[in-house]
């Protein structure tokens, strides 16, 4: 084939990749079950300005449970219009005591401090440490993937917030993860070296059996 030919061609594929694959925005809409790249796109034509606003992480959460912490999420299920721009937030309100228990996700974090004095920090993949008492106005990244936390060490409650490079970040808590479901308690003591009075404790806290 000729360069001239060659070039036609590859300037009608750039065309019609530019013209398929760049869109303003993507409002979810959850009348079809979400893939891969997120849920489909609701019509525009039915948008109005109220779809781009939410006003949730303006109201304090409920810190009245076991970890004393309230998490207010801006995700994809419930703030549509983030759906395929790969950002999200969330309000962390963290009592007295309080802490988000060690997680992870597939996805990047910075967290800021409004409010209170926190201890944050994370794990990395050869298991150092990486933890920092932080402020009224400090920030602290999260690498993705990696076990992370924080902790209210102040003698107040704590607010923060965080922003995560994804719609749909997933959570997986440790601790949730091992007493939420029915897998053995031998076999919890085993993978994690807990006695069996505390692993029994953490299902009975999260609903787990065996």
């Amino acid at each position: 084939m000729s360069l001239p030919k060659l070039f036609i061609i590859f300037c009608f594929l750039v065309s019609f990749t530019s013209a398929t694959s760049v869109i303003d925005f993507c409002v979810a809409d959850f009348n079809f079950p979400v893939g891969p790249a997120g849920y489909p796109c609701r019509n525009p034509a039915n948008l109005t300005v109220d779809d781009f606003v939410f006003s949730g992480l303006g109201v304090a959460g409920n810190t009245s449970n076991i970890f004393r912490v309230g998490v207010t999420a801006a995700f994809d299920l419930t703030f549509p219009a983030l759906n395929g721009l790969g950002l999200s937030m969330a309000r962390l309100d963290i009592g007295v005591g309080g802490v988000v228990p060690i997680h992870s996700h597939r996805v990047s974090e910075v967290i800021m401090v409004i409010e209170g004095t926190i201890i944050a920090g994370f794990i990395s993949s050869d298991n150092t440490a990486y933890f920092k008492t932080l402020n009224r106005g400090d920030i602290m990244i999260f690498p993705h993937t990696l076990l992370h936390f924080q902790v209210n060490v102040g003698e107040t409650p704590a607010l923060a917030f965080v922003s995560l490079n994804s719609a749909n970040p997933g959570f997986q808590f440790f601790t949730t993860s091992i007493g939420a479901n029915d897998l053995p308690t031998d076999v919890v003591q085993k993978i994690t070296l807990l006695d069996a009075a505390q692993v029994q404790r953490v299902k009975r806290i999260f609903g787990g059996t065996n």
